[in-house]
């Protein structure tokens, strides 16, 4: 599933694009994905000039001149791809296709239809179901040791599960946190509510600069996923623990070596001996 950095990627992709150009038209080529589609989806929106793209958690916000906001996820394997010029036919997996008013094309591809689009409520993106809950943004100021330790008080859960749990910190996904804890030196296994203090203050500033670096460096690809242009992230290249399994830890001084294990299905990706 695309995660924060792929889809703050996507967000910055779009923005030349689509920031203060018109909706010439909107092409649905189905009734939903993972959710129905709002009635009167491509009505709502022809016309309309986009005044902002925004991004919460893994969400993008379109903001249209109107005062609407249109709420797009990525699901597990979507993707908004650019067009410009003679466009091919769209492919099967083409649901959803805005067409500015200077030629071009911006396409919603879905494989798996995980992926979802609504409108934002009355009272905001923030009253929407979907976002209601949220934790902070973990690049943004709300986002701190105090307020982790906070989050994280009397939670006895592994604090990989507890940081996966959105409604402690926005937009992290599996490898985002696998790769924070590496770099925190803080075992996956570890009790949440043990984190705080100074542990708290080292997973804070892993986070903040895991998420950076693959938002510097495009994202990540995996499998489908790909930026706006087109172009595949390559911030898997800079993974210290996640998909290396075996492999010696790249922690200076540490002799370790990265391990797999299982967690609430997923998987874990850490090394035994700096991880505590």
């Amino acid at each position: 599933m695309p995660e924060l950095p792929e889809v703050e990627t996507v967000r910055r992709g779009l923005q030349p694009v689509l920031e203060g150009h018109v909706v010439a038209d909107v092409v649905q080529r189905r009734p939903d994905l993972r959710f129905p589609f709002p009635a009167r989806l491509p009505e709502r929106l022809r016309g309309r000039r986009v005044a902002r793209i925004g991004r919460r958690a893994k969400f993008l916000l379109i903001e249209l001149d109107d005062g609407q906001v249109l709420i797009l996820h990525l699901g597990m394997s979507g993707r908004l791809t650019i067009h410009r010029g003679d466009v091919a036919p769209p492919g099967p997996h083409d649901h959803l296709e805005f067409v500015t008013d200077d030629g071009v094309t911006v396409r919603f591809n879905d494989a798996r239809r995980f992926g979802m689009a609504d409108f934002a409520p009355p009272g905001g993106p923030e009253a929407h179901p979907m976002l209601a809950d949220l934790g902070p943004e973990p690049l943004g100021n709300e986002f701190s040791a105090a307020a982790l330790a906070a989050a994280l008080a009397g939670r006895r859960s592994p604090i990989k599960a507890a940081l996966l749990d959105q409604k402690v910190v926005a937009g992290l996904g599996n490898i985002y946190v696998c790769e924070a804890l590496h770099r925190a030196g803080i075992s996956p296994r570890r009790s949440a509510h043990t984190v705080p203090g100074v542990r708290a203050e080292r997973l804070v500033t892993a986070v903040r600069d895991v998420l950076s670096a693959a938002i510097a460096a495009g994202g990540s690809s995996l499998r489908d996923y790909v930026q706006a242009d087109g172009e595949l992230g390559y911030f898997q290249h800079s993974w210290q623990a996640y998909g290396r399994e075996g492999e010696a830890c790249p922690k200076a001084g540490c002799t370790g070596t990265i391990r797999r294990m299982t967690q609430s299905g997923r998987s874990t990706f850490y090394c035994a001996a700096h991880q505590r």
